[in-house]
């Protein structure tokens, strides 16, 4: 008997051998909607979602072992998975009409970014296309620096030297660059528009091997490699924040009591304080997105305040705000400022929710908050947890984003399409920078000192002992506090032992993240109360601890920390108005590696105040690429260098509404091949009813390309590898749905010619071929008016063809994260 399809060349013709015997127990609970055939072209299927287990497992359909052997498929699924696995908590569908009104929304605030970039960076001259130019200038370089010319690669600088050119009896200035292959040399004007200085986000500055001066091909495909890879970059922060910009809000009213609120504040705001209390108002009365604000301002600059008002304006109509702080020891702080400043405002409920508290106080604490008892709700990230249900959260303020992991980072993340979000940093991750330097996020920079702050003098040297109770004897004899840091808890007691013989009478205390809760929290509150007048610790009073009498830090063996926490560090001093001193120690500089060297340099250069921005700018150049886009991206910026990526990012942003690809209905889509294959009769019996099991592979083809992937998963994990006619069955439903999303709307083979009818841009085309790791089917892809055309060795018979059609399909597809698909 034959079952088959509708008559159409795209679902292939299916021609079942049925059997008499029973069939085999239920494999698949199946839940159909029963459908009447329709008159078009695509059988009536059903969903994805109905395909599961039931607890028997079943013996698995057994295929012959020569038919397994290389299967596409799997390989094909497991690309999907990796690309699209972390997407899948799936974001809206957007139509073409509306994504354009958001891409223009972001193109505006990020030519916003770029000019605030150009305020930041003044001094150097922006690229002739608007993005921000990250050349070298010749005269800064050494002698045997590294440095990457755009065109043939990466060599070491020589020198700059005079000679006279061939045409001329005037000597020119020329810079001197070894190849792999020999000497370069560049007139000085053309040095200064085409070199980079050549850094990587690790320790070692040394590339893998220099260029090749005979052969530009091997840089093309580098550089190449690292575009595609930028790409894919820009096109996840384009989707994260045009469906940011999709959330609406109501805006908060404009409460005459928000002007009594910033009226307690007992000092004169500085001009950048008032600039940040304006843009945040703003944010949260005027716009109907959710906010998304970096402050960044150096310590002890007014950060505070900022979040404060921020908090009133949120809880004064009803909402919940939450303050999140990388350690118990600032949100403690924290709690401590919030509780005095809203302590006229009896009804607005503020409470703590740490490792301090007993099990008691911490589940009536989660009661609170999940009824809207509790307005302001401070802590560390216990606050991301689970059971903290929230009852009508409108605030986010996060202290530090630096110091959080990766998955809390990532669920912090998760709030931004939701409630408004405020973050403060002295030192902004160099991805947190980055996004406010691109006006994907707004950003208030609070730069201008108060009037009484003194810039803290800061002493780098070797460690000496006479040094440190040199150090500490001073800040001791003017009645002050000292703060001693160590990068590790190992190493505190011998530091204890050795203060406690130099200075026997004075109070002295350690303080670390594994200690009781009550014991640090005691031994906190004693420094803070200025009992205790040395305090040894680790960098868990990097951030925020406001003692106005402690200026003096030592820190210890500062090659072990980063440039951020190193300046977070130096800021726990200098609050007061007293003259403040930094002292950072290292060990023999033989020890230390060139990136720690050029870490302690950068903080010595930034001894004024107000230069943390700043800082973390330097920072994105010498502490690593991993924390802007993850650890996987480093080999991409490895290809070309920090400083050409980094110019390459700000080129794709300022045209990345070019690089959109638009997807045609997958009912639309033509395959002109016709195959027949024919299922065996075992696996029939086996599949009970193959024809439902067809209608589900199609609707999840119909679908998208993640449905199509579970589906032939379930399908596997069920009954087993399928046998080569059905694998056939598959790819068309693959190819039908590969094309529809690469905008292909038919593809057929005339003689040894394959066509595709496309709606791609030949800049799209360029991109996705460039991208691809075969170079057969890249070499033999043809892009003319609106079709791909390839010409194949030989006429192909039609399996073949279609196989042909399925992996060359696969590699175009596998471009798609690196282009926007709305």
């Amino acid at each position: 008997m034959s079952l088959l399809p509708n008559p159409d060349p795209i679902t292939v013709p299916l021609v079942l051998k049925l059997c008499s015997f029973p069939p085999p127990r239920r494999l698949f609970s199946l839940r159909l909607r029963r459908f009447t055939r329709k008159s078009s072209s695509l059988l009536p299927l059903v969903a994805v979602s109905s395909l599961s287990a039931t607890a028997a497992k079943p013996t698995r359909w057994r295929e012959k072992p020569e038919l397994a052997e290389s299967d596409s498929i799997s390989l094909l699924n497991e690309r999907i998975r990796r690309d699209l696995g972390k997407r899948e908590t799936a974001r809206p569908a957007m139509d073409s009409e509306e994504a354009e009104k958001y891409i223009h929304m972001v193109k505006e605030q990020q030519e916003r970014g770029l000019q605030k970039l150009k305020g930041i960076r003044q001094g150097t001259k922006a690229a002739g296309d608007g993005a921000f130019s990250y050349k070298v200038d010749p005269y800064s370089l050494l002698s045997g620096d590294y440095v990457v010319h755009k065109k043939v690669g990466i060599g070491r600088f020589v020198g700059i030297k005079f000679d006279v050119p061939k045409d001329s009896s005037e000597p020119l200035e020329y810079v001197f660059i070894e190849y792999a292959d020999g000497m370069a040399k560049l007139p000085l004007k053309q040095a200064s528009r085409l070199l980079y200085r050549y850094n990587l986000p690790n320790e070692t500055k040394r590339p893998r091997t220099l260029s090749r001066l005979s052969d530009t091909s091997v840089w093309e495909r580098r550089k190449t490699k690292g575009k595609v890879a930028i790409q894919k970059m820009v096109v996840d922060l384009m989707e994260l924040y045009l469906h940011r910009l999709r959330q609406k809000r109501y805006p908060y009213p404009k409460n005459p009591i928000m002007a009594d609120f910033a009226a307690q504040f007992p000092y004169n705001a500085t001009p950048d304080q008032k600039q940040a209390f304006l843009d945040v108002e703003k944010d949260l009365t005027e716009r109907e997105t959710p906010m998304d604000r970096l402050i960044c301002g150096d310590v002890g600059f007014g950060k505070t305040e900022v979040a404060l008002r921020a908090i009133f304006c949120v809880v004064s109509t009803g909402k919940q705000a939450m303050v999140l702080a990388p350690t118990i020891v600032l949100a403690k702080q924290h709690y401590d400022v919030i509780s005095e400043r809203f302590s006229l405002y009896p009804h607005i409920k503020v409470g703590l929710l740490s490792r301090f508290q007993t099990k008691a106080e911490k589940e009536e604490y989660l009661e609170m908050i999940k009824t809207g008892h509790l307005n302001i709700i401070v802590g560390t990230h216990s606050l991301l947890g689970s059971r903290v249900v929230y009852s009508n959260l409108g605030l986010l303020v996060v202290d530090e984003e630096q110091r959080f992991g990766v998955k809390q980072k990532e669920k912090i993340a998760s709030f931004k399409t939701s409630v408004d979000v405020l973050t403060l940093s002295a030192t902004p991750i160099p991805r947190t920078l980055y996004l406010a330097l691109t006006g994907f996020r707004d950003a208030s920079l609070i730069s201008t000192p108060p009037p009484e702050r003194i810039p803290i003098k800061t002493h780098l040297s070797s460690f000496r002992k006479e040094k440190v109770i040199e150090a500490i004897k001073n800040e001791l004899d003017r009645g002050g506090q000292v703060f001693y840091v160590l990068p590790r808890i190992k190493g505190l007691e011998e530091v204890m032992d050795f203060l406690e013989e130099a200075f026997p009478d004075i109070d002295i205390a350690m303080a670390h993240g594994k200690q009781y809760s009550k014991q640090l929290e005691e031994t906190m509150e004693r420094f803070a109360q200025g009992k205790i007048k040395i305090l040894i610790c680790t960098n868990i009073v990097e951030s925020g601890l406001d003692i106005q009498n402690a200026n003096t830090i030592i820190i210890q063996d500062v090659q072990q920390f980063g440039l951020a926490q190193l300046y977070q560090l130096r800021g726990r001093v200098g609050r007061a108005d007293k003259e403040a001193h930094a002292y950072l120690f290292y060990p023999d500089k033989s020890l230390l590696s060139d990136q720690a060297l050029e870490r302690l340099s950068a903080l010595e250069e930034c001894r004024e105040l107000g230069q943390g921005f700043q800082l973390a700018e330097k920072d994105m150049g010498i502490r690593g690429f991993g924390t802007i886009f993850g650890e996987q991206q480093t080999g991409d910026v490895g290809n070309v260098g920090i400083d050409l990526f980094f110019e390459m990012l700000f080129e794709s942003l300022s045209k990345v509404e070019e690089l959109r690809i638009f997807s045609v209905p997958y009912d639309l889509v033509k395959i002109d091949i016709n195959i027949n294959p024919r299922l065996p009769s075992e696996y029939v019996n086996y599949l009970e009813n193959p024809m439902e099991i067809i209608h589900e592979a199609e609707k999840a083809a119909e679908k998208d390309m993640w449905s199509l992937m579970q589906f032939t998963e379930n399908l596997r994990r069920q009954y087993g590898k399928e046998p080569y006619s059905m694998e056939i069955i598959l790819k068309k439903l693959y190819v039908r749905r590969m094309a529809a999303d690469l905008g292909v709307n038919r593809i057929y083979a005339s003689g040894k010619m394959v066509v595709m009818k496309t709606n791609m841009s030949k800049k799209v085309f360029k991109l996705i071929t460039d991208s691809m790791t075969c170079d057969v089917y890249r070499s033999s892809l043809i892009y003319e008016g609106d079709q791909i055309m390839a010409e194949l060795l030989l006429e192909l018979p039609r399996e073949q063809l279609l196989n042909w059609m399925f992996q060359c399909l696969s590699e175009l597809h596998a471009s798609l994260p690196a282009l926007i698909k709305y």
